[in-house]
């Protein structure tokens, strides 16, 4: 582990299915093999627990968001990296965790509609469309992207690999972790 590390908030946002996960989990596993210290929320598991009381109306889903940030600036401020993957569809919501949180680094994960209905392995976007689930991130409710985010990563044109490496990049280059130097 490293006895120097600094916290930060790695905060992937993006439309369901543009591979927010996908690629917290590549970084997660770099970062664990550099022996950083790091902890990983993810929107499907916090809503299993920690917010599970919670529906999908924008009050709902500001309140989720507002105890992962709660969770992330205790994990950022003691020195942990914190990869949070929540589709966080609103400007307001962001702005107030990268206030909260130590070291706020904002990933926008674009992949087009179209792209992620394509991915859907649950059918949720389908349902969606049929009327079936209300407020649905961009298809009845709105999806605000980023506006200055510090990474964008393009699923849909860039491996896994190849975005979680922009992901890796930024951290060494910005001194929060080490960078590691190639064969």
């Amino acid at each position: 582990m490293m006895d120097d590390q600094h916290g930060f908030t790695l905060w992937f946002t993006g439309l369901s299915g543009a591979g927010k996960t996908t690629v917290a989990l590549a970084v997660e596993k770099e970062l664990r093999a550099r022996g950083v210290k790091v902890e990983r929320l993810d929107g499907d598991t916090v809503r299993k627990s920690l917010t599970r009381d919670l529906g999908f109306s924008k009050e709902d889903r500001d309140k989720n968001i507002e105890r992962v940030t709660f969770v992330a600036k205790l994990l950022s401020r003691n020195g942990v990296a914190v990869l949070a993957s929540f589709i966080s569809p609103y400007r307001e919501t962001r702005a107030m965790v990268r206030a909260e949180t130590t070291h706020f680094i904002e990933v926008f994960v674009h992949a087009p509609l179209e792209v992620c209905v394509q991915r859907d392995v649950k059918g949720m976007y389908a349902k969606a469309f049929a009327g079936e689930i209300p407020d649905f991130t961009g298809v009845s409710d709105p999806y605000e992207e980023p506006l200055d985010p510090e990474i964008t990563l393009h699923t849909h044109q860039e491996t896994v690999e190849e975005s979680a490496a922009k992901c890796l990049a930024y951290l060494e280059e910005h001194g929060y972790i080490p960078v590691v130097e190639s064969a």
